[in-house]
């Protein structure tokens, strides 16, 4: 059993781009699909579905590179379950400048930093991307 099933589909994500594997597959939840379907809105990978393999649900990320390189340098688990990282939207993380993203757990649901700063929206950072 996982104790953290986000950093277990972050590390699948990156453990899969440096095998330059095409797609990677995990078992699905809302979580983990809302932030799939962000990293896709963001273009650091392709298109994310989300299938049923009896009663298991699996969510398959299609991969990007631009040429021998993936499209995600980094991507890091910021709060974790022993230590959550809650921010105020003045306090929310630019990440490289602002190139890259932070996926933050707001009241109005999984948004990146940028959209939860202009909301004015704090909350759980759960990773950051670039």
């Amino acid at each position: 059993m996982h104790t953290d099933p986000i950093s277990d589909f972050l590390t699948r994500i990156r453990n899969a781009q440096r095998a330059h594997l095409d797609a990677v597959v995990s078992p699905s939840s809302r979580l983990k699909f809302a932030i799939a379907k962000i990293l896709e809105r963001e273009g650091f990978v392709g298109p994310v579905s989300e299938t049923t393999d009896g009663p298991r649900k699996t969510i398959t990320v299609k991969l990007k590179y631009h040429g021998h390189e993936p499209a995600i340098r980094s991507i890091m688990r910021v709060s974790s379950p022993s230590r959550r990282t809650y921010r105020k939207a003045n306090e929310l993380p630019r990440v490289l400048s602002d190139f890259g993203i932070a996926i933050v757990s707001t009241s109005l649901g999984m948004m990146t930093n940028k959209d939860a700063r202009r909301r004015k929206l704090g909350g759980e950072i759960i990773c950051e991307v670039y």
